[in-house]
């Protein structure tokens, strides 16, 4: 008989989570062996939690709002990315015992543009708004693409100008109210806000003529966020569903080796929406 793996999701609120459902698709597609759980764990037990978590012989965890600055320092290895970053979404038990932190965030969120959406990011304004964990997980990737401007905002200028420097200043900063009179071509909404069905304080006329609006939050009705979008008559206002599937697709690959096909997933999530 096949050992079967454990493999969970970390955060807070955890309950709305896809990923147990994406996850078990993709053991049925690729034939693992694998179960997948949403667990409610917060900033202040998360230690306790994890390392419970691995002590009881989970092999594979995915970490989420607000944790993945804690996973990041939790890890005893991480990946370039990750390191870069310094936020993990993706932890995984070695053979050595270790625990490898990876950032899979970035590439996810890239590719669903890329290639789901056929979405150009060279020499495109783009703006991010936030300045947490899931900033830091996708500005690498995005700047790697390109654009031809790119800032972050933040109701903390102070958190967004510290998030600059520890970049070398490859991007800009600015507060939320600093926006007013600017355009862009691609605005992503990486704050938690949309998680309470709330909207950052944003200016009108943000967007340029077929801009594109894109939440890192997803839900089974539109976000405020991709509402938002849709009143400013964005080109395409998108949830974060598709960067899910196709960063748990990255996650998979590292825990298991094997590269799930997204494309089949994202369409029978959207179908069950």
């Amino acid at each position: 008989m096949n050992t079967i793996n454990h493999y969970a999701v970390f955060g807070s609120p955890i309950s709305h989570s896809k990923s147990p459902r994406i996850h078990q698709l993709f053991a049925m597609q690729t034939h693992q062996n694998l179960d997948y759980i949403a667990q409610e764990v917060t900033a202040n037990n998360f230690i306790s939690t994890v390392e419970n978590f691995f002590k009881k012989g989970g092999v594979g965890l995915n970490c989420t709002v607000p944790l993945k600055e804690l996973a990041w320092q939790f890890a005893n290895k991480k990946t370039e990315r990750a390191e870069f970053a310094k936020a993990v979404n993706t932890l995984a038990l070695q053979s050595d015992g270790t625990i490898l932190g990876d950032n899979t965030d970035g590439i996810g969120l890239v590719n669903d543009l890329v290639f789901n959406h056929d979405i150009e990011l060279k020499n495109k304004r783009i703006l991010i708004l936030g300045a947490g964990g899931a900033t830091r997980g996708i500005l690498s990737p995005l700047l790697e693409q390109q654009p031809d401007y790119l800032i972050v905002a933040n109701r903390s200028v102070e958190k967004a100008a510290a998030l600059a420097i520890e970049f070398n200043n490859k991007f800009t900063s600015c507060s939320f109210d600093a926006l007013s009179g600017e355009k862009f071509d691609l605005i992503f909404n990486a704050t938690s806000a949309s998680l309470n069905d709330e909207l950052p304080p944003l200016p009108p006329n943000l967007l340029t003529e077929n801009g594109i609006c894109y939440d890192l939050a997803y839900g089974n009705l539109p976000t405020a966020f991709v509402r938002w979008g849709t009143s400013q008559n964005a080109r395409k206002s998108l949830d974060g569903l598709g960067m899910l599937v196709e960063q748990a697709a990255e996650a998979f690959k590292l825990w298991r080796g094997i590269q799930p096909n997204t494309k089949s997933v994202i369409e029978l999530l959207n179908s069950e929406r």
